[in-house]
């Protein structure tokens, strides 16, 4: 099947998904967990082959790139928590009487088709195709060629257990694909792209399909004047350690210039007990032993057991840093003062603003959101971790008794525009 083909028959897939019931959605799922667990010895041997050829990669991409007893543990438990969640197709989130007999709703829709473009990581082939089917949308999916057999052998799983209606889940497997895929403006409505910086921007500049995404995943951590030292440095070990590989992780660590003598000498022991390269900058070196930063440590994102290190002056150059460097993606600040932490949450720009918690909490499992198909760091339609309802638009229903607009537009009938309690 060609690529327009595909892109047509997700299209005819997404007008059958918007109308099917909770029940029945949730009893795919159900039938997908099940279809996982059955085919676990094929997907394996799938994954094992993908991590034979494998050589050459970084060791977090080829972590990225499992998918064993505990990547399948971790999608069952993901598609256990979408199946207990509300359904998200339908939802009144707003109703107003026009006039009486004359009655609006904003109701909560699916977008149609989602193009997904994604890292090597075969885990991600579960989450999204779940929440997408989930939210009643059909999706077009092209994971990371190193991990093409996986993909493969997850995506006919889902098929097997979710055979119709036909379309609804594509998985591509060439560049090529992907290509035209970014073509298909009449079938695709949305496309998310999870990558580079230089590919989320090719992704853009080579489409006409709304994109939504994000690209690099520069998080920080700021320890304010007034934080608990044990609490920060839990925190930065954590946010840094925890899963080094992931968007979430935090590449920067700022410090407070009145608690770096008492932070920096115990959180550098901390960070190093767990095999942490540390570059820092020119104050922060005088109370830790690390390496010299240079400009480009403060926008780079590492993927690995490296953390940069700036000492400032205030609350406010922690916050004008985090915004010219950071990546708008999750940005913690530590302290026991309410004031600047709302003034730092206030603040930055990011999507996902904490205050005394890890980063690694960015994560739509985490949020309850029933996984997530990706982070976006834009400012329009959704932030942060995106779930259900970010894979959800909505649409207006009038409900009237033959009325016309000539009739307020005579004065005849005026508005009442009074809100209804559902």
């Amino acid at each position: 099947m060609g690529i327009f083909e595909i892109g047509a028959a997700a299209k005819a897939a997404s007008i059958q998904l918007a109308a099917l019931s909770s029940e029945a959605k949730n009893s795919a799922l159900a039938a997908i967990a099940q279809a996982l667990k059955t085919n676990a010895a094929a997907i394996f041997a799938a994954n094992k082959q993908d991590l034979e050829e494998a050589t050459g990669l970084p060791a977090p991409v080829v972590k990225r790139l499992t998918f064993d007893e505990k990547k399948l543990a971790d999608v069952l438990a993901g598609i256990k928590s979408l199946i207990s969640l509300p359904e998200p197709v339908g939802v009144v989130q707003k109703a107003t009487l026009l006039d009486d007999g004359l009655e609006l709703r904003r109701i909560s829709c699916p977008i149609g088709v989602i193009g997904m473009v994604f890292e090597a990581r075969p885990d991600a082939l579960v989450q999204i195709a779940t929440l997408c089917l989930k939210s009643g949308n059909a999706v077009i999916l092209k994971g990371g060629k190193e991990a093409r057999r996986t993909n493969a052998a997850l995506a006919a799983a889902l098929v097997q257990a979710v055979p119709e209606p036909a379309g609804w889940l594509n998985n591509l497997e060439t560049r090529e694909e992907v290509k035209e895929m970014l073509a298909l403006s009449q079938f695709i409505d949305l496309i998310i792209p999870r990558g580079s910086n230089a590919f989320v921007q090719y992704i853009m500049a080579n489409t006409s399909i709304p994109v939504m995404g994000h690209a690099d995943g520069i998080c920080h951590v700021y320890v304010d004047a007034k934080a608990d030292v044990d609490m920060a440095v839990k925190i930065i070990v954590d946010s840094k350690t925890q899963y080094v590989s992931v968007c979430n992780a935090a590449e920067t660590l700022l410090v407070h210039k009145d608690i770096a003598a008492a932070f920096l000498p115990k959180a550098a022991a901390a960070l190093k007990a767990k095999k942490v390269r540390l570059l820092g900058c020119q104050v922060a070196r005088q109370y830790a032993e690390m390496e010299e930063a240079t400009e480009q440590d403060w926008s780079t994102e590492y993927l690995d057991y490296i953390l940069s290190i700036k000492v400032v002056d205030s609350l406010d150059e922690a916050i004008a840093h985090i915004n010219k460097y950071g990546s708008g993606h999750t940005d913690c600040i530590v302290t026991n003062d309410a004031t600047a932490a709302q003034h730092f949450t206030s603040l930055i720009k990011s999507a996902d603003a904490f205050w005394n918690c890890s980063t690694r909490f960015s994560d739509g499992f985490r949020y309850g959101l029933g996984a997530e198909v990706g982070i976006s760091t834009g400012k329009l339609h959704a932030r942060g971790p995106v779930g259900l309802e970010g894979l959800c638009t909505y649409k207006w229903l009038l409900t009237g008794h033959g009325d016309i607009v000539a009739d307020y537009a005579s004065g005849a009938k005026t508005f009442k525009h009074t809100p209804i309690s559902e």
